[in-house]
């Protein structure tokens, strides 16, 4: 017989191998049902330069810069001191017109599948290392003025690019995509730019990347420590675009481990901000918040969200949840959650002190449920955890909400309201709640 410690060992390495298992091409997510045949063409009035197969693409990292056979610029799971921040470009098929494509996006029945590229990395300017060096004078911490000087450098670089792109666009807005646990560069790349590619091709897209991905039996461990390493250059991050004046909105969305991170990021902005009593949402801009499949355990979010008023922090706080989504299931067993995680909550594992606390009514939170066993529109990986993109009906929710700027329960958005902030995805949504 197995004692605890020997079954959670083995639980351990059954989650790892279910994980890397769903390595593979990555082709083109499934058209969300919202796009099919949509009664307004989104692609028509985008700028000509956005009319391409390929998209672009800003990365921020402080993944560990390495070069491939080739010499190449790659970034791996290395931890880097500095931030980066580059460009690339991800090829939504490289063999087809954009008319195929826009053809190809507005069908969910394709004659073949898109495969999807990233070309070359072109890392524009990289910041001083972290932590700046640093003195007391007087009681006041004062930084190393010659690092300042670099640092302010490097963020005007930044502002200057993310402005020229978004005289591209008439909606002055960034869009952060977060990834999870054991995603390298490319699964972020690619994530974001399908997004992207869905919403309409709006805003700047950026991805945030951090070093996740290592390798082998200990790869949940290690990332897991790079997410907490990475917490203070996604706050700083977040901290220079709010200052960008050109910038109206930030949006972040953060997948899997990915939502620890922009959450603590985000609880630890919100504490700064209030001590020296300002509004967080007005001091980051931040629009949309949106954890998609959050492996975090539920008592320790309630305290955090929940006892810092981070609801409070962004015009909208989303939470995609899943009672199926099995790497979430195994996240609970293994890591002995005692009220579970929160990616797989549902309204009926609420607790009654969870139900207390959010039948108070929160304007801007709402938890989205999404039923695999009823929805039969997760056409994915097989356990359930990246219906994000996957399920069609999810991502249809999802480009409601960033393209079309709508409130859940709302007439373009009608989800199906089961209290304590909770809504859940109905089959076949948006469109047969949307029929008279």
């Amino acid at each position: 017989m197995f004692n605890k410690l020997q079954w959670r060992a083995c639980l351990f390495i059954g989650f790892i191998l279910l994980l890397a298992a769903c390595s593979g091409q990555r082709v083109l997510m499934p058209t969300p049902n919202i796009e099919v045949n949509p009664e307004k063409d989104h692609y028509e009035d985008l700028h000509p330069e956005l009319k391409n197969t390929e998209v672009p693409l800003f990365y921020v990292t402080d993944r560990k810069p390495e070069r491939d056979e080739n010499g190449n610029l790659e970034y791996g799971y290395g931890r880097s001191p500095s931030l980066a921040f580059g460009t690339t470009v991800v090829d939504l098929g490289e063999d087809i017109s954009w008319e195929e494509l826009v053809e190809a996006s507005r069908t969910q029945q394709r004659l073949k599948d898109i495969p999807l590229k990233r070309r070359e990395l072109t890392e524009i300017v990289r910041a001083p290392n972290t932590p700046l060096p640093y003195t007391e004078v007087d009681g006041e911490i004062v930084e190393d003025p010659e690092y300042l000087a670099r640092r302010a450098v490097a963020k005007e670089t930044f502002r200057k690019e993310i402005v020229r792109h978004l005289e591209r666009t008439p909606r002055k807005e960034v869009f952060i995509f977060v990834h999870g646990f054991h995603n390298d560069f490319n699964d972020a790349a690619f994530a974001m730019a399908e997004l992207w590619h869905f919403m309409g091709r709006i805003g700047v897209p950026i991805i945030y990347t951090w070093p996740a991905g290592h390798p082998g039996l200990f790869g949940y461990t290690y990332d897991r420590e790079s997410s907490e390493f990475t917490v203070f250059h996604l706050r700083e991050v977040i901290r220079f675009i709010a200052t960008f004046p050109e910038v109206e909105r930030i949006n972040i969305i953060a997948h899997s481990r990915g939502t620890d991170v922009a959450t603590t990021a985000l609880r630890e902005l919100t504490i700064a901000a209030r001590a020296r009593g300002e509004v967080p949402r007005d001091k980051y801009k931040i629009h949309n918040f949106v954890l998609a499949a959050p492996d975090l355990d539920s008592q320790v979010a309630q305290q955090r969200m929940v006892g810092d008023h981070l609801a409070y922090s962004a015009n909208r706080f989303t939470i995609y949840t899943s009672p199926a989504d099995r790497a979430i299931g195994w996240s609970d067993k293994l890591f002995a959650s005692p009220v579970g995680r929160v990616g797989n909550v549902s309204p009926e594992t609420l607790t009654p002190e969870s139900k207390e606390i959010l039948s108070k009514g929160y304007k801007s939170f709402a938890f989205i449920n999404f039923q695999s066993d009823v929805d039969k529109s997760d056409i994915g990986d097989g356990f359930g955890h990246s219906y994000f993109r996957n399920a069609t009906t999810v991502s249809s929710d999802l480009v409601l909400m960033l393209r079309d700027d709508l409130d859940p329960g709302t007439p373009g958005r009608p989800l199906e309201d089961l209290g304590y902030t909770f809504w859940r995805i109905p089959p076949g949504y948006p469109a047969k709640l949307a029929q008279p």
